[in-house]
C-alpha cells in the first residue's frame, strides 16, 4: 500500500531568543488508503511509540486497548553505577537488573560506556528547562558511516546483531554535539532478547505488548525482537507496516532520544512538571510533548546516517508512511500523540535535523495532541 498523504507540519512558532528561527518542513503530497485496528500497549514509563492499524475481521470491528502506566513515584535519576564525570577509560559494567529474571536464554546486555578523553574544561553551567534546554544549541547531527546491510527482521540474531550495530552510530552522533554543548554524555546500555524478559522497569515487553522501553533508573534499553517484529497476543508487529529493518531501527533511535533527554536535563524537568500537574489530562499532555520529541530526535538521527545506512527517496517515504500509523488511537490513552503528528515530529526532525527544531515544548497544542 502507497503511504498516505503525510499530515501538514506543525504551525511555526517562536524559538528562544537565543535560538533560530523554528521552521516547518515542506509539505509532501501522495495518495493512498488508511489501513485500521489497533497495534499494541504502553510498557512503563518510557516506552516506545504503539503502532496502530484497524483490523477488520468479518465487519467485526474489533480492537484491543490496554492502559497506561502513568509516571506516579519514580524519579527519573540518572545511572548511579556510572562516576559523575566521565573517565578517560572504557569500561563494561552490568547494569543493575538488565538481565536477571530474564526469561530467555539469548538476553543480549550492553552496558559498555566509552569516554574520549578527560575533559578538563570548566564545567558549563547547563540549563536544563524544557523550553531553553542547553540542548537545542547544539545544532545538527553530523553525518555519520552506517551502512545496515540486509538484515532480516524476521531472524532474531540478524535483527539484534544490526540494533547494537547502529546503536555505534547513535553514539558517535551524539555524543560530539552534546559534548560540545558541555552536557555529559555516556553510552546507554542495551538488554536485547528474541522473547521476553525483566528490566530494571519492569517487564519487556510488558503483557501482551510489543514495544521496546528506556529505563531511565539505570539507563538501559531494553527489547524483544520477537515482539516488535511479530507482534504478542493480538497486538501486531512493526513488521506489519514495513518489513525493512529502518522502521524498527528508527523507533530504537527513539527510545535513544530519552536517553537524550535524560542526559540533558529534560527528563527530569518533565517528571517533575508531571509530579506538580493536579490533572490526568494535564500529565498526559505533558507525555505526549516528552515522547513527540523523542520521535522528532530519532528522525534526526536516521537523517545523519542516510547517506550511507541507505536511506533513499522511496525508504524515507516508507518511514513518513511508518509514523502516519503509529501513535493514539481513538480509545487508547493519548500519551503518545496521533498518527498526524507522529508524522509530523519525524518529518520536523528528518527535514530540519536541528535539536531546536524538535522543541515541542513550544509548539501549539494541534501539533502535540
Amino acid at each position: 500500500m502507497p503511504p498516505a498523504p503525510p499530515a501538514p507540519p506543525p504551525v511555526p512558532l517562536q524559538g528562544p531568543s537565543s535560538y533560530p528561527q523554528w521552521q516547518p518542513p515542506r509539505r509532501r503530497s501522495g495518495a493512498g488508503a488508511v489501513i485500521g485496528g489497533i497495534f499494541g500497549a504502553i510498557a512503563v514509563a518510557f516506552v516506545g511509540i504503539i503502532v496502530v492499524a484497524a483490523v477488520l475481521r468479518g465487519g467485526d470491528d474489533s480492537h484491543m486497548v490496554s492502559s497506561v502506566a502513568l509516571p506516579t513515584s519514580t524519579p527519573y535519576e540518572a545511572r548511579t553505577s556510572e562516576p559523575a564525570d566521565p573517565t578517560p577509560t572504557a569500561s563494561t559494567t552490568s547494569a543493575a537488573d538488565a538481565s536477571g529474571d530474564s526469561q530467555d536464554s539469548d538476553t543480549t546486555t550492553d552496558t559498555t560506556n566509552t569516554t574520549d578523553t578527560a575533559d578538563t574544561r570548566p564545567r558549563k553551567v547547563l540549563n536544563t528547562s524544557l523550553t531553553n534546554n542547553t540542548l537545542y544549541r547544539a545544532g545538527s547531527l553530523p553525518r555519520v558511516s552506517c551502512p545496515a546491510g540486509s538484515a532480516d527482521i524476521y531472524s532474531n540474531a540478524q535483527l539484534k546483531a544490526l540494533i547494537l550495530k547502529t546503536s555505534r552510530c547513535l553514539d558517535k552522533g551524539w555524543a560530539q554535539i552534546m559534548r560540545q554543548q558541555g552536557i555529559d554524555w555516556r553510552r546507554p546500555g542495551y538488554a536485547i532478547t528474541s522473547t521476553k524478559g525483566r528490566g530494571a522497569c519492569g517487564d519487556f515487553p510488558s503483557a501482551g505488548g510489543i514495544v521496546p522501553y528506556y529505563c531511565p533508573r539505570n539507563e538501559t534499553i531494553y527489547a524483544s525482537t520477537s515482539a516488535m517484529v511479530r507482534g504478542s497476543g493480538r497486538s501486531l508487529g512493526y513488521g506489519q507496516l514495513t518489513n525493512w529493518h529502518g522502521g524498527i531501527v528508527s523507533m530504537m533511535a527513539h527510545e535513544y532520544g530519552h536517553h537524550v533527554q535524560q542526559l540533558s536535563g529534560l527528563s527530569n524537568t518533565w517528571w517533575e512538571k508531571s509530579l506538580r500537574s493536579t490533572s490526568r489530562n494535564g500529565k498526559l499532555a505533558l507525555s505526549r510533548r516528552f515522547e513527540l520529541q523523542a520521535t522528532c530526535f530519532g528522525a534526526m538521527f536516521m537523517r545523519s546516517v542516510s547517506a550511507t545506512y541507505p536511506v533513499t527517496p522511496a525508504r524515507r517515504d516508507t518511514l513518513y508512511y511508518f509514523y502516519s500509523r503509529v501513535g493514539d488511537w481513538a480509545g487508547a490513552p493519548r500519551d503518545h500523540g496521533s498518527p498526524a503528528n507522529n508524522n509530523r515530529w519525524f518529518r520536523q526532525g528528518y527535514e530540519k535535523n536541528k535539536t531546536f527544531q524538535c522543541n515541542t515544548w513550544l509548539a501549539p497544542a494541534s501539533t502535540t495532541s
